[in-house]
C-alpha cells in the first residue's frame, strides 16, 4: 500500500484507498477539468470535497499541497519516479495526466504543440477573463456602479468566443481531435450559464460553439466528471 503520509492534506482529508489518485477538489470550471480527466482515462481516483472557504484552502493542510489556495490538486501514489508525487495548477494536472496515460496529447508532436497552445489560451484567457467576467456580472462586483469593468470583460468574453467560434469551423475539437485543450476550455463556456451571462456576450450569435459545448457535454466522461467531487447540493 502506498504510503502518502509524507503529505500533510491527508491528515484532514483522510484517503480510503492510499493507491489511487487522491483529487481535492470543487466542481467549478477549473475543478471539473480534473475530474473529467481521471474518468476520461479510466484512473482509479478517490474525490476529496473541498470547499472554497478560507477555513479550507487556506489551510495548513491544503496549502501543504496547493500554495496558491487553489482547487484542483492531485496527489498520484505511482509517480513518474516510483515515488508519490504531488501536483497543484488545472493546466499542469491535465499534461501530468495524459502524459502518464498516453492519452489525449495528440498522435503526433505537431499536434502535441497545437493542443498546448490551446491549453495555454484557455489557462491565460479563457479562464481568467471569464471569472472577471463573472465577478462583474453576477458575484461581487455586480453592485459597482462604475460601468467600465463590465463592459471590459463581457467584451473580452465576446471576443474570446468569436476566437473559439472562428478555430472550430470545420471541425469538432479545437486541435482536430479530442484533447485535454477541450477539456479545459469547454467547461469555462460552460460557466456562462452560471454567470447569467449568455444573452450579454451573444452567445446565440456564434456558429460553432453552442453545438461545441453540445458535442462535449454528450460524452459519458464528462455527464460524471462534471458531477465530481458532490457537494450534497
Amino acid at each position: 500500500m502506498a504510503d502518502l503520509s509524507d503529505f500533510p492534506i491527508t491528515e484532514r482529508w483522510v484517503p480510503q484507498d492510499p493507491g489511487r489518485i487522491q483529487l481535492y477538489a470543487y466542481p467549478t470550471p477549473n475543478g471539473v477539468k480534473a475530474s473529467i480527466m481521471l474518468e476520461e482515462t479510466g484512473l482509479p481516483y478517490e474525490a476529496h470535497l473541498v470547499p472554497l472557504g478560507d477555513e479550507y484552502v487556506k489551510s495548513r493542510e491544503f496549502l501543504s499541497l496547493s500554495p496558491n489556495n487553489k482547487i484542483p490538486a492531485i496527489i498520484d501514489p505511482e509517480g513518474p519516479d516510483g515515488a508519490p508525487v504531488g501536483l497543484f495548477e488545472s493546466g499542469a494536472i491535465l499534461i501530468y495526466l495524459a502524459e502518464k496515460t498516453g492519452r489525449f496529447l495528440g498522435s503526433s508532436p505537431t499536434q502535441r504543440a497545437h493542443i498546448i497552445q490551446w491549453l495555454m489560451w484557455q489557462m491565460g484567457g479563457v479562464g481568467p477573463m471569464f471569472g472577471q467576467l463573472g465577478f462583474f456580472v453576477k458575484l461581487g462586483g455586480k453592485d459597482i456602479e462604475d460601468p467600465r469593468p463590465r463592459e471590459r470583460y463581457i467584451g473580452e468574453a465576446q471576443r474570446l468566443l468569436k476566437v473559439l467560434d472562428c478555430e472550430l469551423e470545420g471541425q469538432d475539437w479545437i486541435a482536430g481531435e479530442y484533447s485535454i485543450a477541450d477539456i479545459a476550455i469547454a467547461p469555462w463556456i460552460r460557466a456562462l450559464d452560471f454567470y447569467e451571462a449568455k444573452d450579454m456576450v451573444k452567445f446565440d450569435d456564434l456558429k460553432n460553439v453552442p453545438a461545441y459545448v453540445e458535442r462535449f457535454e454528450a460524452r459519458p466522461a464528462v455527464e460524471v466528471g462534471l458531477q465530481i467531487p458532490a457537494t450534497g447540493d
